[in-house]
């Protein structure tokens, strides 16, 4: 058993996310979900949590047994959670929220949902703890979303994109020769998805790629890396398939770029892009570093 405290003070320690700060993205989207359903998660979850949007989301026993992996808390994963786990475990994921991107082949998605309200009482009873780690995880380079998906590639780290005062959250490799097509097979391969979402014109030589894990469905980043050198563009998201206003809007914006562009651009679904890193190194780091059972808990579908 290790105490809670211990671990989120390493994870501080590595990702800085105290001196971060406050989560630009799920400072908006949290109460964007919880204020009109009038659910209070501002004395829910924990006070810190309420301020940075990253960190101990629900606090539970201080000694954890294990600790459980996910990118999103779906039913499916919190019902997981909640059956397999002990008092004190702790469920660390990427996100506080579900987001529903859409499936390129099937239904659009619903956009960002709460958890429903049962699951959080449920766990505040079992005495579980939620820990979430959003941008912190994508901006480092030692353990992060994008560069799992670099090294398991094997490619070199060369630049960064999508990047701010505090970090990036995209890296730009050289790989050996490769082509559209391996790439598609080695991504449907890696994520365990049953189709890429593919765009733009095939290459049969490519020696640079970008790597945006998660919603990459930026146009700005796309031409940046396409500035870069970069002959393909790999992402969780290539369309947004949302179905409200917003979604429309940039899968028409998206269209308009897809015609001109000159990489390929390969999305695996934003959830599948953002596990590898829990699957690979978020694993291998919390049993080396606290000798702890560690629980995947991959999604039963990606492209939701």
């Amino acid at each position: 058993m290790v105490k809670l405290d211990r671990i989120d003070s390493a994870i501080d320690e590595l990702f800085t996310y105290r001196k971060i700060g406050t989560d630009p993205a799920f400072s908006r989207y949290i109460p964007m979900v919880y204020d009109p359903i009038n659910f209070d998660w501002r004395h829910t979850f924990e006070p810190e949590f309420t301020k940075l949007f990253n960190g101990l989301m629900l606090k539970g026993a201080q000694e954890v047994k294990r600790v459980f992996l996910a990118v999103f808390p779906t039913d499916e994963i919190l019902m997981r959670f909640i059956s397999e786990s002990s008092p004190g475990d702790l469920l660390f994921m990427h996100h506080p929220i579900v987001m529903e991107c859409g499936d390129p082949k099937g239904k659009w998605g619903r956009g960002f949902l709460p958890i429903p309200s049962h699951f959080i009482q449920q766990m505040k009873k079992k005495r579980l703890s939620v820990f979430t780690l959003h941008v912190p995880l994508d901006y480092s380079r030692v353990i992060s979303t994008s560069d799992a998906w670099g090294e398991a590639l094997n490619a070199t780290v060369i630049g960064e994109l999508l990047s701010d005062d505090k970090g990036a959250c995209g890296i730009l490799c050289e790989v050996s020769p490769t082509s559209t097509q391996d790439l598609i097979h080695r991504s449907t391969e890696m994520f365990g998805i049953p189709y890429a979402d593919v765009h733009g014109p095939i290459h049969k030589h490519i020696t640079k790629i970008a790597i945006v894990a998660g919603c990459g469905d930026k146009v700005e980043a796309m031409i940046e890396a396409e500035k870069m050198g970069a002959e393909a563009y790999l992402t969780g998201e290539v369309h947004c398939h949302i179905d409200n206003d917003y979604g429309k809007k940039k899968y028409e914006q998206m269209k308009s770029y897809i015609a001109q562009t000159t990489m390929s651009l390969i999305g695996v679904s934003h959830s599948a892009s953002e596990y590898l890193v829990h699957a690979t190194q978020l694993k291998s780091w919390f049993e080396e570093k606290f000798q702890l059972p560690v629980t995947l808990l991959p999604q039963s579908k990606w492209w939701v």
